[in-house]
């Protein structure tokens, strides 16, 4: 069978040179190994992705030439299967609910800090420093019947128990050079939210299933998300899904050496093609032959 490759976006602002640097190496690898490339629209995020967004996408990857399979996939209309991977792990006793709002998570951690340190995710996010998994089911009930917002959590320690030890195959190179077989560390992430109250699925649990329905056993993409792969591998043991071979390449940076990123405004690729930048100029200067 052919690899199948696959550039995941989220239609939430405009595509950026980083965004270009991925989509580009994606379809070079399915061209050159005479691979398939899927499109995946990650618009979970009711809120913040917009159609405008997921026009642009496509605009600028056609731009490119870049060239998918048709129909590219919306997360938003998959949402069901999420809910049936989530209901497997509450069967398995690997979900619990916690109430507490974001803010009284931030005081809580606040507390905790001014006691000593406390852990922080790799992405520098402090860990669930809350209670819920202590709750009675009086109290869960109560809380539950006066509508409450919750999410959904991992219970990290019953997963781990249960997946064993686990790592994946790296092609490409993690932040420090790491490559092969790589270790996975999925509780470095702590009780990581799976859902919530409103939306049936995280971006942790949509992408290793998508990866898995969708047959992507090739998943190349930025070195941001390096550390997460540890948590998808977690999942994809729990729920019986395939592993597939990780490529994550180097991010491409400002002058600063920060990471483009749409919460900075990072210039767009429709902004450099309107001031005459060609596709050949966008390779050039993301370092792609």
């Amino acid at each position: 069978m052919p690899p199948v490759f696959r550039f995941a976006p989220s239609p939430n602002g405009y595509l950026h040179l980083g965004h270009a640097y991925s989509a580009l190496l994606n379809a070079d690898l399915a061209q050159q190994t005479g691979g398939r490339l899927l499109l995946r629209m990650e618009d979970i995020d009711a809120t913040r992705c917009r159609p405008e967004f997921e026009t642009a996408i496509y605009d600028d990857l056609r731009w490119l030439g870049i060239a998918w399979e048709e129909p590219a996939r919306r997360q938003s209309e998959h949402f069901p299967i999420y809910r049936d991977a989530l209901d497997r792990l509450i069967g398995q006793g690997l979900v619990y609910l916690s109430f507490e709002s974001r803010a009284e998570i931030a005081r809580q951690v606040a507390e905790r800090e001014a006691k000593g340190a406390w852990p922080r995710d790799p992405d520098g996010a402090p860990l669930y420093p809350g209670a819920a998994k202590s709750l009675l089911p009086k109290e869960r009930e109560q809380l539950l019947a006066s509508g409450v917002p919750y999410a959904l959590r991992l219970d990290m320690t019953a997963a781990l128990a249960k997946a064993g030890a686990l790592e994946w195959q790296e092609q490409g190179s993690g932040p420090s050079g790491e490559t092969g077989r790589v270790a996975a560390q999925p509780q470095a992430w702590g009780d990581v939210i799976l859902a919530r109250k409103d939306t049936p699925t995280s971006y942790h649990l949509s992408v290793v299933v998508d990866d898995a329905v969708q047959g992507v056993i090739d998943v190349v993409r930025g070195q941001d998300l390096f550390w997460a792969t540890s948590v998808h591998r977690l999942l994809q043991r729990l729920l019986d899904l395939p592993a597939p071979v990780y490529r994550h390449h180097p991010l491409v940076r400002d002058e600063a050496g920060n990471k483009l990123s749409k919460s900075t405004a990072a210039t767009g690729l429709r902004e450099l093609r309107a001031a005459g930048m060609t596709p050949a100029e966008v390779r050039q200067r993301i370092g792609l032959p």
